[in-house]
């Protein structure tokens, strides 16, 4: 198991409209159906996300969060640039393009920090502390009070009610 959180570039607040954040929601049940990404906990706050996840297929998780990566990376941009209500488009497109302007391997826009990688989880009280500590972002950011309060985390799922992405992997100490 793996943890991992990867931030917008610039750490700009892209995740502050439902729309960006339901994209990315879409990419994650995509890996879940088709790249073998079972996820165990999830959040998206307004400039990064944080995972909890497994490779299923034998595929290096590297290779899979970067598929997943790549994937938002253009469905969001390209959500940006229709977005005719979008009042920060000028800005945040010429933001992406500047940064990608510094990437020898970015063509059009950079979307993604580079500076991440999964952390392999080697103990269940390691990944009980990160999915504790996915849940809690939202908290202690002052978003909500409770962490299953907080609509686009998988913290409701722990509480045994239903969230937004289908498939969570809820972790209990004994399973494993």
């Amino acid at each position: 198991m793996y943890f991992i959180s990867f931030a917008v570039v610039g750490w700009l607040d892209v995740f502050t409209r439902n729309e960006y954040k339901d994209l990315f929601l879409e990419s994650l049940e995509f890996c879940q159906k088709n790249k073998g990404l079972e996820i165990h906990a999830w959040c998206i706050m307004t400039n990064h996300v944080h995972l909890v996840f497994r490779s299923i297929n034998g595929q290096p998780p590297e290779l899979l969060i970067g598929d997943l990566k790549r994937f938002t990376s253009q469905s969001i941009v390209k959500s940006i640039k229709e977005n005719p209500r979008e009042s920060r488009k000028d800005f945040l497109l010429d933001f992406f393009k500047k940064e990608a302007d510094k990437s020898s391997n970015v063509k059009h826009y950079q979307f993604w920090r580079h500076d991440n990688k999964p952390i392999e989880l080697w103990s269940n009280k390691v990944i009980q502390q990160k999915i504790d500590y996915v849940h809690n972002n939202p908290v202690e950011s002052g978003l909500v009070y409770k962490a299953e309060d907080y609509v686009y985390s998988s913290a409701i799922d722990y509480s045994g009610q239903k969230g937004l992405v289908d498939d969570i992997v809820v972790f209990r100490m004994f399973d494993i």
